[in-house]
């Protein structure tokens, strides 16, 4: 699995616009082959920033979308932003849940912590 993300800070004046731009950009990408998940976040201790992220099931199907025309409409967004968008692509070797928690919190008991 493949993580891509981008942070960005995007003026009050285009936040609307960017926005509108990356929800229809979500929507089209959750139908894609390879697309596992794609969302749009903001920050709620610093105003003005967005983080849009997609998670894809391979790098090739990445790629793809990456060479894609509805890709333009993310870089469109990115070139709005007030400075450097900070993009990242991590892979995924693994993933675990609640498990975890529930596993480290079984250890930290026994150890007499809560």
């Amino acid at each position: 699995m493949i993580l891509a993300t981008i942070r960005m800070k995007i003026s009050s004046q285009k936040r609307g616009e960017a926005l509108k731009i990356l929800k229809s950009t979500v929507e089209g990408n959750r139908i894609l082959p390879g697309c596992l998940s794609c969302r749009i976040y903001e920050d709620v201790e610093e105003d003005n920033i967005l983080m849009y992220e997609e998670m894809w099931k391979s790098e090739e199907e990445l790629e793809q979308h990456l060479r894609s025309d509805e890709y333009r409409k993310v870089l469109l967004v990115m070139e709005m932003a007030t400075h450097h968008p900070e993009v990242g692509f991590n892979t995924l070797v693994s993933s675990t849940g609640i498990e975890t928690i529930e596993k480290a919190r079984k250890f930290t008991r026994r150890r007499g912590r809560l």
